[in-house]
């Protein structure tokens, strides 16, 4: 077998570009069996029996001079590791992290990922029951494993505990209690004369364990519960899922450290 390695003219090897550094393909996808390209792929075999970089591809509908569609959606995956980490990357970076990506392939990917996110969501079940703990924290984790800054939602549930409506999304960033003012805590409960509410945010450090300011605001927001007839159940905080096994969640009423309605 012949030797992979170039010689100069005074005898010496040489190599060009780095070891196993892979080129990229000057193809345009025209040029490529038609069995090959991703629009036909997907109608040969199925939109679900394609593979994710087949599925950018069509998203994206076209490359760059001197890379094709396919390389781009491929160097998307390889940069982001997963659909979730890319999902979960703002427009602006996106824009600059791949060669030929621009301002609006990454709007139109962005926005086709958001789309997924909220058909997840309306996959739920409409009158969801929120009896435990774990019941809001199952409702959150989807919304929760994508964010990097801490989200306070209030959850608003009937008489017999179902859902009333979405998440109230009431701030972003660390709790504080001048950001989380009752007034705003409550505002759709009064509107929608919901008998009493969960509290939730997330850690995006992954611990779900409160922090003493945690602690004083949700003491401070029961205590405004009562005083409009507005029952706060319980405090949930969200981490990430333990490879240990232990819970990806904490609630305040659970474990004894604040006094609910």
């Amino acid at each position: 077998m012949g030797q992979a390695n170039c010689r100069s003219e005074d005898g010496k090897q040489k190599r060009s570009g780095a070891d196993y550094a892979i080129q990229e393909s000057a193809w345009r996808v025209r040029d490529m069996p038609e069995r090959l390209r991703p629009r036909e792929e997907m109608t040969r075999l199925g939109v679900t029996n394609v593979s994710d970089d087949v599925l950018l591809a069509i998203v994206l509908r076209s490359g760059v001079k001197g890379s094709n569609v396919i390389h781009l959606a491929r160097g998307l995956l390889h940069k982001y590791g997963s659909l979730t980490a890319l999902a979960a990357a703002p427009v602006e970076e996106v824009r600059t992290s791949v060669k030929g990506m621009g301002l609006v392939k990454s709007q139109v990917l962005s926005a086709a990922l958001e789309l997924a996110r909220r058909l997840n969501e309306e996959a739920a079940p409409e009158r969801y029951r929120i009896r435990t703990p774990e019941d809001a924290a199952r409702l959150l984790r989807d919304r929760t494993r994508l964010l990097e800054k801490e989200v306070f939602w209030v959850l608003l549930v009937d008489s017999k505990n179902y859902l009333k409506g979405r998440p109230v999304d009431v701030t972003h960033g660390l709790l504080d209690s001048s950001l989380v003012h009752p007034r705003e805590v409550f505002r759709e409960a009064v509107r929608s004369a919901t008998a009493a509410v969960v509290l939730a945010h997330n850690h995006p450090s992954g611990d779900p364990v409160p922090s003493a300011e945690d602690l004083r605001v949700t003491r401070q927001l029961v205590d405004a519960g009562r005083v409009i007839d507005i029952k706060v159940l319980d405090h949930v905080i969200v981490g990430k899922v333990s490879t240990s096994g232990a819970k990806d969640f904490y609630s305040m009423r659970e474990e004894g450290v604040c006094e609910f309605a």
